[in-house]
């Protein structure tokens, strides 16, 4: 009778465990104890991947806010858009580049810190409505090759002019490449492009999800 009772309780575990794997992803900490993680749950990118190079402007004062509004250079995101960002990177690298982070998610409170800073929606978007970032969705990027040098497109990160559009044609043809490269595998992974900014993709699925102030600790 306990072995029979035994049985149907790891049927009935099995069962579960597996009604959750079809929806969640079934990850393992750093104890290798395994866990279910929704879609949604904010992650750092660092536990899913080494395969990315990371430059968080923002976690420096080497950014057009002139400021470190970051207390530590991670890049957390919800687990949908990590999932998403990897795919696409591991398209580039069949190609022999990698994706370069300069930001991620950014708490709400960080958002407000900005706007504080410079309280202008053509540079920072209003705290009172949030932004993608806000919501775990977007990220700002470019590629490096194999040597981690960037690939010229055409301005640097946070370059507010009309050369940082993707309509801006005026440049090298090297350079027009690079961006179509970025911007071609980026939309075919579920992400959407930013009109005035090369360096910026939201992933679409991602557009209704609720702004957050989660936060996470610095080692």
């Amino acid at each position: 009778m306990i072995a029979t009772l035994k049985t149907i309780v790891s049927l009935l575990f099995l069962a579960v465990f597996l009604s959750c794997q079809s929806q969640n992803t079934v990850v393992k900490s750093k104890n290798q104890v395994a866990a279910v993680v929704d879609d949604t749950t904010f992650v750092n990118l660092k536990d899913y991947s080494t395969d990315f190079v990371y430059d968080m402007k923002y976690a420096t004062k080497d950014n057009f806010l002139k400021a470190k509004v970051y207390d530590c250079a991670e890049c957390y995101l919800r687990l949908k858009t990590v999932k998403a960002l990897i795919a696409a990177n591991q398209e580039f690298m069949k190609k022999g580049y990698r994706i370069k982070l300069f930001d991620c998610y950014r708490p709400l409170d960080i958002q407000k810190k900005m706007w504080k800073i410079i309280p202008n929606p053509i540079y920072v978007a209003d705290p009172a409505k949030g932004s993608i970032h806000n919501r775990g969705g977007a990220v700002d990027i470019t590629l490096v090759n194999k040597r981690g040098r960037e690939l010229d497109m055409g301005t640097t990160f946070d370059f507010f002019g009309t050369e940082a559009s993707h309509d801006y044609d005026n440049f090298h043809p090297k350079v027009i490449d690079n961006r179509l490269l970025l911007k071609t595998i980026m939309t075919q992974n579920g992400f959407s492009f930013f009109d005035s900014e090369w360096w910026h993709y939201n992933l679409k699925t991602a557009l209704k999800d609720k702004v957050s102030n989660e936060k996470w600790d610095c080692e």
